[in-house]
């Protein structure tokens, strides 16, 4: 049985995906159980329609376990997203992988622990090599110099507007220039815990970033309306550089809370200014993540 420890929005675990999702079909046959635990990092993942809108939308059809008050996430002791331990046919805990990679290892793990159940030696196998399609493409890691940054007051650093962050309450806020991985607000918001809420419209959140990826995982707010946005890099529409869910002139929709995948560059990795305008109030940002 392989065990994976994952949460929908967690970038990390949407890259895994792809690899779990081709094991689970690929050694079904011999053998091989998977089993999901979606354990929330922040409250809306604890909502089951998300959850199951998550689990339509990555394809995922081996059963996943909903482990909203974490007790799972306890029992075994895990500190980590994603985690994957793989339980031998006695129910022991052989083999455990924290974070995304290693595919080619866990793969070996898997095909051994098969062919000992079955009493043989394992067979050499090619290892699966699946479509890993928008965010769910392996990081470039060789060019990636910006790490996750959180927008809500509990975890937020490197923030570089002029205002201070009024906890909880509207305040409106400007920026300027941003160094490298420096981050800003601009417009009106309300800052709470987990995350920012934009209370106007025009609000924007501004990043100096290096990565040919940027995520931004976002919702349309409590009245669930869809939620316009106009996305920039270095003042310009993003053209060849677009995320898969805005177009090359920067324009989308946010119509469900979720990681969004807002820039890929398609050429040369540099540092550039990215900038989202929320065209209609009542967005909700929480973290971005970059690849």
């Amino acid at each position: 049985m392989l065990v994976d420890f994952w949460t929908y929005s967690c970038i990390n675990c949407i890259r895994t995906l792809p690899y779990i999702r081709a094991w689970a079909e690929r050694y079904r046959d011999q053998g091989l159980v998977v089993v999901g635990v979606h354990t929330p990092e922040f409250r809306f993942e604890q909502d089951l329609t998300n959850v199951n809108a998550a689990i339509g939308r990555f394809g995922i059809d081996f059963p996943v376990a909903v482990d909203s008050d974490q007790r799972i996430w306890r029992a075994w002791n895990n500190r980590y997203w994603p985690a994957y331990y793989l339980v031998d046919a006695a129910g022991r805990v052989r083999y455990h992988q924290f974070g995304e990679g290693d595919y080619a290892r866990t793969e070996s793990a898997i095909q051994s622990l098969l062919a000992e159940a079955r009493g043989g030696a394992p067979a050499p196998t090619a290892f699966v090599n699946p479509v890993t399609p928008g965010e769910q493409r392996a990081p470039d890691l060789a060019s990636l110099a910006s790490d996750e940054t959180y927008v809500g007051y509990r975890k937020a650093e490197n923030f570089r507007s002029a205002e201070r962050v009024a906890e909880d309450r509207p305040r409106t806020y400007s920026m300027s220039g941003l160094a490298l991985n420096q981050w800003g607000l601009a417009g009106r918001w309300i800052v709470g815990a987990e995350s920012a809420v934009a209370d106007a419209p025009d609000a924007r959140i501004a990043y100096q970033f290096s990565a040919r990826d940027l995520h931004l995982v976002l919702g349309p707010g409590v009245a669930g309306r869809p939620v316009r946005i106009r996305v920039t890099l270095d003042g310009q529409p993003p053209g060849a550089d677009h995320g898969t869910d805005i177009d090359a002139d920067g324009n989308g929709v946010i119509t469900a809370t979720r990681l969004y995948q807002l820039v890929r560059q398609s050429g040369k990795v540099r540092a550039r200014r990215f900038e989202v305008r929320f065209l209609d109030r009542g967005a909700e940002a929480y973290a971005f993540t970059f690849g």
